[in-house]
């Protein structure tokens, strides 16, 4: 009898260790999982690496940035436009750093929103940019994607702030 116990209880630690725990499975609707995803944006944006930061976003993703007159549609639009700014303005990133991360989880849909210091060269020289920015993540599977951009301008500090 201890001998089919013992087979049994070693056939179900075979099945389980197949599949991940309630909890394993939903690490993804943690907040860290959000952070850990736009983690990965804020670096590849920062090695200045156009082609991993460009996989992140969802193809149809949209993006509204101050130093564009218009919403870019598309992940291709966003990526033509990138392609102008090298081209007729020498733009590269040198660095990317994300500090004051919050996380909002809707389901299946996460926002998050931080500041980011970036420094820049153009072909006016260098320059360090201080913005806020929001990303919209959808969760598709067991990754989040980004589906919108949203930058500003962070305001500059104020005596009385």
């Amino acid at each position: 009898m201890i001998y089919r116990l013992a087979i049994l209880a070693a056939l179900a630690v075979m099945i389980c260790a197949g599949f991940p725990s309630n909890a394993q499975a939903r690490e993804v609707d943690h907040p860290n999982a959000v952070v850990d995803a736009s983690r990965a944006i804020v670096s590849a944006f920062g090695r200045d690496d156009p082609e991993a930061y460009f996989k992140l976003f969802a193809s149809d993703a949209t993006f509204i940035f101050h130093t564009t007159q218009r919403r870019l549609e598309d992940r291709r639009a966003y990526e033509l436009e990138w392609a102008k700014w090298r081209r007729d303005l020498g733009f590269r990133v040198r660095s990317c750093k994300s500090s004051n991360q919050r996380v909002q989880l809707f389901g299946a849909i996460a926002i998050l929103s931080h500041d980011v210091r970036t420094e820049i060269t153009t072909n006016d020289g260098d320059a360090i940019l201080m913005e806020r920015e929001t990303i919209v993540f959808h969760r598709r599977g067991d990754r989040w994607v980004a589906v919108h951009e949203h930058l500003s301008p962070l305001p500059p500090a104020t005596a009385s702030s």
